[in-house]
């Protein structure tokens, strides 16, 4: 059963959550190579050390395995028209059946689309129609419409990757949107850490007898969600579709530490921890009422003030999260999606 802090004993505010990230902070495109990415890597009470992510592998030890989540980002943002020629969007967010044509998603205009409304590209072809509001509210349930039977088919036709509101450059390469070992399509958002491996790390990391495992977590709404209450230890946490390997789980439990790539395969193994289930669904929420159990390091970008994804980096390593992020700020890191990286230690003093 996961040990959780005493909830009377922790007090938190919105604003306990905030930073000062000014616009021109938020990389707009991937540095390249990926690995040239810069790395905060923490040392506790002592100075971070500024390294790269080419070297990762030698930061690493002996013993260590390494945890990526190999989701793939689908092109899941649709850009259509209503009938009246009205300009309509549809974010798809997860599959609600097998045959994959029927998804939760967020719409826009929601208020001017009624169950049954049929959303068309601008060759006009019916692509979406809309059904009904979730039991959250804030989401709807569509049918992806078209003739063929794969459902990717119709995405790739009329779809884009949907990449997050803050990134207005133009991306030429869709392909530095996804990790080098996305295989599994379903998310909605890119595991943003792992943009930063390349073939090069990983093999790096494999040379020194370092295992790289997979896990799956399909990457939701809590990515585009923001906290919306005063005390962010009441939000809600949207569920998740986890799936974690019993060869996965087994290597990290032989582990002499845990390496996980981003916040999502944090997510994934720790729900394990929590449920006793290898996969399902999770509303895990990480902060520092409920710090994490399985996971001894991340590898993670720098977040949006007052997320959850902040909350979980709290939930890894304390407080210090703000002096790390201060460094980042006066060092001239990269924020965000497309930004640099931390490496954090959460056993360090």
């Amino acid at each position: 059963m996961r040990h959780q802090a005493d909830r009377s004993l922790i007090s938190m505010r919105l604003e306990d959550l905030d930073y000062a990230l000014e616009p021109e902070r938020i990389a707009q495109t991937p540095v390249e190579p990926r690995d040239a990415a810069r790395l905060l890597v923490d040392r506790g009470s002592a100075a971070p050390e500024h390294r790269h992510v080419r070297d990762l592998p030698e930061l690493l030890r002996i013993g260590d395995v390494v945890v990526v989540n190999e989701t793939k980002v689908i092109p899941a943002r649709l850009r259509l028209r209503r009938a009246t020629g009205g300009a309509s969007e549809v974010l798809l967010l997860e599959p609600r059946d097998a045959a994959r044509r029927v998804w939760e998603a967020l719409v826009r205009p929601a208020r001017k689309l009624r169950p049954g409304t049929q959303l068309f590209s601008a060759a006009g072809d019916a692509v979406v129609e809309v059904g009904s509001r979730t039991e959250a509210g804030d989401t709807f349930t569509v049918t992806v419409l078209g003739d063929t039977t794969d459902v990717l088919e119709v995405l790739d036709e009329h779809g884009e990757l949907p990449l997050p509101p803050y990134i207005h450059a133009r991306l030429d390469e869709p392909d530095r949107y996804q990790t080098v070992y996305a295989t599994v399509p379903g998310s909605a958002a890119a595991p943003t850490a792992g943009l930063h491996l390349t073939p090069e790390v990983l093999a790096g990391i494999r040379d020194r007898g370092i295992d790289v495992v997979p896990v799956e977590l399909v990457v939701g709404l809590d990515t585009f969600a923001p906290i919306g209450v005063d005390d962010p230890l009441r939000h809600r946490m949207h569920s998740e579709r986890y799936r974690v390997p019993e060869a996965t789980w087994e290597r990290v439990r032989r582990a002499r530490r845990v390496v996980a790539i981003g916040t999502t395969s944090v997510r994934a193994l720790e729900s394990v921890a929590a449920t006793g289930l290898l996969e399902g669904r999770t509303r895990l929420f990480l902060h520092a009422a409920a710090p994490v159990q399985v996971v001894d390091a991340l590898m993670t970008n720098f977040h949006l003030p007052r997320t959850t994804l902040l909350m979980l980096v709290e939930a890894v390593i304390g407080p210090r999260w703000r002096r790390l992020y201060d460094e980042a700020l006066a060092g001239d890191y990269r924020f965000l999606s497309f930004g640099d990286a931390m490496l954090l230690d959460r056993h360090a003093r």
